[in-house]
């Protein structure tokens, strides 16, 4: 009966994780249809719009599991396992599309400025681990400030940025309206089927003895991960590699404003956890990962569209073998 249950839940969790693929290929189509039906940069669509959608499952898993689980350590795993990840999926669809994108994407400028952004958040998580930069403000850390900062900077370089590819898509006889509509039912989906993630993982981790952020890294990560591979992979493949790159890297960033959020809303203590060497490895290697990225959107040639995903590619097998 116990090894039945067990199945059970391995083979709901396969389900729901299929669901949220689907959902999520669907929210890249609109989002392209709106690329071209509407004046708004492809910078802001990709790192704003689609991104916060995308990132849904990370903001609804990563509360449920440190307001209702009481699970902060499952909460920085996600966001970590995630932000990896993510960079995971740019790397191998860069790889998969190498030819046309080395030929024909043309990236805008405040997707660099957004990965330094970025990277200035991991900076101040690490000087937070090492016991550097370790303040807090009664039970919010400085460090979450600090995150909300650089989100709104982040947000105005993306919608500040006039740059955009020309429309790839065909013509739909959806209005404006219409692609609106559906696309808000399914980020409506999205939320049910993450914060239903949560549960699931919470009982993997028991089942496979394993700890919170492991668990969070490799189920709840992944998992809700799945959103940016679907919908980068679609806009990839329509050749929307503006939106596509936007969706990424504004999805990292809004990770990060996820972990502040639940830093505030969490009353028994904060979220910034790092007694866990998997989440110091996290750490690191998504620091590593992030300024391989930030070198191939700063120069994208034959040499960085080879070597740099290799290199992010590379830190995530490091997590997994250690």
């Amino acid at each position: 009966m116990f090894f039945t249950s067990n199945i059970a839940v391995f083979l709901i969790y396969l389900c729901v994780a299929g669901a949220v693929v689907a959902l999520a290929n669907q929210a890249a189509k609109y989002v392209d249809l709106l690329d071209s039906k509407t004046g708004l940069s492809g910078a802001f669509l990709g790192g704003v719009l689609l991104s916060a959608v995308t990132s849904l499952p990370e903001l609804f898993t990563s509360l449920s599991a440190t307001i209702l689980l009481r699970e902060p350590g499952l909460c920085m795993g996600n966001i970590l396992g995630s932000n990896l990840f993510n960079l995971l999926i740019l790397a191998c669809c860069v790889l998969l599309f190498r030819g046309t994108f080395q030929s024909e994407a043309r990236i805008a400028r405040s997707h660099c400025k957004v990965g330094i952004f970025t990277l200035l958040i991991f900076a101040v998580l690490l000087l937070n681990c090492f016991g550097i930069f370790h303040v807090t403000l009664g039970s919010i850390d400085l460090c979450t400030p600090l995150i909300l900062v650089l989100y709104v900077l982040g947000v105005r370089a993306m919608g500040g940025d006039s740059e955009s590819e020309a429309p790839t898509t065909e013509c739909s006889d959806l209005s404006l309206r219409q692609i609106i509509v559906r696309f808000l039912c399914v980020a409506l989906c999205l939320i049910g089927l993450s914060v239903f993630l949560t549960y699931l993982t919470d009982d993997i981790a028991e089942i496979l003895d394993l700890s919170s952020s492991l668990a969070g890294a490799i189920f709840l990560g992944v998992a809700t991960s799945l959103p940016e591979l679907a919908s980068t992979f679609a806009l990839f493949r329509l050749r929307n590699y503006n939106v596509a790159i936007g969706n990424i890297i504004g999805s990292n960033l809004f990770n990060f404003i996820i972990l502040a959020l639940a830093d505030v809303a969490y009353l028994g203590g904060g979220v910034y956890l790092f007694s866990d060497r998997k989440t110091v490895l996290l750490l690191v290697l998504g620091t590593v990962a992030t300024v391989l990225s930030l070198l191939l959107l700063r120069w994208k040639n034959k040499v960085t569209a080879l070597l740099t995903p290799l290199g992010v590619i590379l830190c995530y097998w490091i997590f997994l073998i250690l």
